[in-house]
């Protein structure tokens, strides 16, 4: 099957499901829900969409019960805009998604905290030895004339200062 073809048909269904969930389907179990992605294997027998649910824990398991007791009106309406002579399964799968992003956020907020304190420390501090400790050629010239003048020497090869 055309990778094209079925990720139109994911999109499609993405769609076909939203407003499934946003019009028609009245379960009181069904939280916040937002579809989030969707999924159709190659030969267009079996589809995952995935969903993120607002709200406690309690809310996600009521909507994803609420979700596998609609699955056969949800996938008689997808059958029929789609215009697929067999329709695909539907699954559906609570998107881990948002709740990992939520975590790298915190993540980065922590290490956003601690780079902020050690530019702070850093502030008022100086370098440990000179600002510069890197000699260049210049100096090296100047302190070897500095030194022959200081060193002499007599016949017998004896330094004396």
């Amino acid at each position: 099957m055309d990778a094209a073809r079925a990720r139109k048909l994911a999109d499609r269904i993405q769609q076909v499901v939203a407003e499934m969930l946003e019009r028609r389907i009245k379960d009181p179990r069904l939280g916040f829900v937002t579809v989030t992605d969707a999924k159709i294997t190659a030969d267009l027998s079996d589809a995952t969409v995935f969903y993120t649910v607002f709200g406690s824990e309690a809310e996600r398991s009521g909507t994803a019960a609420a979700l596998e007791s609609a699955k056969g009106i949800i996938r008689s309406e997808v059958g029929r805009q789609t215009g697929l002579r067999h329709t695909p399964t539907l699954s559906f799968v609570h998107d881990p998604l948002p709740d990992s992003a939520r975590h790298l956020d915190d993540l980065l907020a922590v290490a956003k905290a601690r780079d902020e304190e050690i530019a702070k420390r850093a502030e008022g501090a100086e370098f440990a030895g000179d600002a510069d400790p890197y000699r260049f050629d210049d100096e090296l010239d100047g302190e070897a004339d500095e030194q022959d003048e200081d060193e002499t020497s007599d016949r017998a090869g004896h330094r004396t200062t």
